[in-house]
């Protein structure tokens, strides 16, 4: 995803993929703890989570700003005008990818332990 999405300049795209890897992969560790999860919050999911495991508080403000990307990566009546590639920028796309990758590890750590 990193190479193709960020050098296409698909910005929007590749900040929605963050947010979807990140929801994903805290809901196979809901369900490799025996649990279920709903919704698509990430912030929610790990705040759930820290009933059962321990969480670095780092990983609230990366789920923070991978929410921001759940809905106006997607639907131009998000904004007052334009479309979602509009409001991204690289640096926006770097940053989710950066939390995604930060919340990625913690799942993998909770998966394989």
């Amino acid at each position: 995803m990193r190479a193709g999405r960020l050098r296409g300049g698909f910005f929007e795209w590749a900040c929605f993929i963050c947010q979807q890897s990140a929801e994903k992969a805290l809901k196979a560790v809901y369900q490799g703890l025996g649990g279920e999860a709903r919704g698509h919050s990430v912030l929610n999911l790990l705040e759930g989570l820290r009933e059962r495991v321990e969480v670095d508080e780092g990983l609230f403000e990366c789920a923070r700003s991978l929410d921001r990307f759940y809905i106006p990566t997607r639907y131009p009546n998000s904004w007052g005008g334009g479309s979602p590639k509009d409001f991204y920028t690289r640096e926006d796309a770097e940053r989710g990818l950066r939390c995604a990758e930060t919340i990625l590890r913690f799942c993998e750590d909770h998966l394989a332990g």
